[in-house]
């Protein structure tokens, strides 16, 4: 009688941005290419990839104290591989494998396409740290396991050449590196083939993409882009402020698919302190370039990031910061204590705002955003939104979408549910700070009327 051998499984921990989230949905496919399945059990899994971000304070601590507990998993004697991945993984490299001796690999996010060869070796007997940018990288659009969400991402542009005084990301994702064109197109035509009807272009300046060897921009990006038969919604993070160009602007408010949402960093409302941070633009031009793009685009909604704290940071500063905040009328505001970073310049300028400080101004701008978020979507209310399909919300027989310009709905799922990443139309009864709660028109149904963008500024 023969008898069957358990299917070998993994499980990846994704922390971070969208770029991680999309290099864990790459290793993913490479191990199913393997016939290795995913599991959310990490007790189940023959190999556990933790893909870290280095970007918040303490990551490197986080990291540590999350491999020791999958280190214990090791001890039933199960043939367990464990990988440290991502923007922790390139900067700790050789130093995590000295530091943990039960971890088998250490993958940097400029290595990803190499994870099958980084097994064998592993399997082979050696620990492997495969780190650094190298010119040629393997990128195979067919070996990602995208795994039914509602959007496709594709990465643009890899890395950064910035350098703000406090952003570790130039080390752990390397130097600026766009994509060709012809690729990207390729990739976002497998994504609308593939049934996606929204798609999101990520870089860490995404905005700065530049056709390799050419003359092409951004501009020209999005207009082959958004031109694609069957793509429903474009979006596209993160953009760097003094990236943005008068041609780029024009496309926003062009294509009717390029989503009415936009999230563009600010850091900081006072110009001393963006002099400090190295952002390379002032107060005014970041608000003349707001005014710009909404003019393009009067149904525009903003995000920002903002760091809180910064060394050196004064109370009339702050003040600065929190008139932007009202001045601009942000959608939604990220928000941070600033954290020193290893290898940043930030920390040798002296004058660090005391944690409390920090944190009380942190609590003020954030109940002051808070409650521009609910005036926002208060305005809202009564109005009829398309709405694409994210997932079943917490109450039952509930579903739960996101509005074009990226806004959290939720909504009775009806008499047929709608399939996710499906759209559907939302009237909107009741808002909150942070979500909408609206009333799924049925086909066929007379209730609601979708309203004209460009009122508010804020349409949903």
């Amino acid at each position: 009688m023969e008898v069957s051998r358990r299917p070998r499984r993994f499980f990846i921990e994704t922390w971070g941005c969208q770029m991680n989230e999309l290099d864990s949905q790459r290793m993913a496919g490479q191990l199913m290419q393997q016939g290795i399945l995913p599991t959310r059990e990490p007790r189940e899994a023959d190999v556990i990839l933790l893909n870290s971000c280095s970007v918040r304070e303490k990551a490197e601590q986080k990291v540590y104290s999350r491999l020791g507990e999958y280190r214990r998993l090791k001890r039933d004697g199960r043939e367990l591989l464990i990988g440290l991945c991502g923007c922790v993984a390139q900067q700790e490299g050789e130093r995590a494998l000295a530091r943990v001796p039960d971890l088998d690999f250490v993958l940097g996010p400029a290595r990803v396409g190499e994870l099958q060869d980084v097994l064998a070796r592993r399997r082979a007997g050696e620990r492997v740290v495969a780190t650094g940018f190298p010119a040629e990288r393997t990128y195979d659009v067919d070996a990602v396991s995208r795994h039914g969400e509602y959007k496709g991402m594709v990465t643009i542009i890899e890395g950064c050449n910035k350098n703000c005084t406090f952003c570790i990301v130039p080390q752990t994702r390397g130097p600026e590196r766009s994509r060709p064109l012809a690729e990207i197109v390729r990739e976002v035509r497998h994504l609308l083939d593939y049934g996606f009807q929204e798609v999101e272009l990520l870089g860490q300046t995404v905005n700065h993409w530049r056709e390799p060897g050419g003359d092409l921009d951004f501009a020209d990006l999005l207009e082959e882009v958004a031109a694609l038969p069957g793509l429903e919604r474009l979006r596209f993070v993160t953009s760097y402020p003094r990236d943005f160009t008068p041609r780029m602007v024009e496309q926003v408010g062009k294509h009717a698919n390029i989503c009415p949402s936009l999230h563009l960093p600010v850091q900081s409302g006072a110009d001393s302190v963006l002099r400090r941070m190295g952002r390379g633009y002032t107060r005014r031009e970041y608000l003349d370039l707001v005014a710009q793009l909404r003019r393009a685009r009067p149904d525009l909604a903003l995000s920002t990031d903002l760091i809180v704290g910064f060394p050196g940071e004064t109370e009339e500063e702050f003040r600065l910061t929190l008139e932007l905040v009202e001045a601009v009328g942000f959608s939604g505001v990220y928000a941070f204590k600033y954290s020193p970073r290893p290898g940043t310049a930030a920390p040798r300028l002296g004058g660090a705002v005391d944690a409390e400080e920090a944190s009380e101004r942190l609590q003020r701008l954030f109940a002051l955003q808070e409650g521009i978020q609910r005036q926002i979507n208060a305005a809202l209310v009564g109005k009829s939104l398309e709405v694409i399909v994210t997932g079943w919300g917490k109450q039952p027989g509930t579903q739960t979408g996101r509005t074009p310009c990226h806004r959290v709905i939720h909504f009775a799922a009806g008499s047929e549910p709608v399939t996710l990443g499906g759209v559907t139309r939302v009237q909107v009864e009741e808002a909150f700070a942070y979500s909408l709660l609206g009333r799924r028109i049925e086909l066929g149904g007379t209730s609601g009327t979708a309203e004209t963008p460009g009122t508010t500024g804020q349409e949903g």
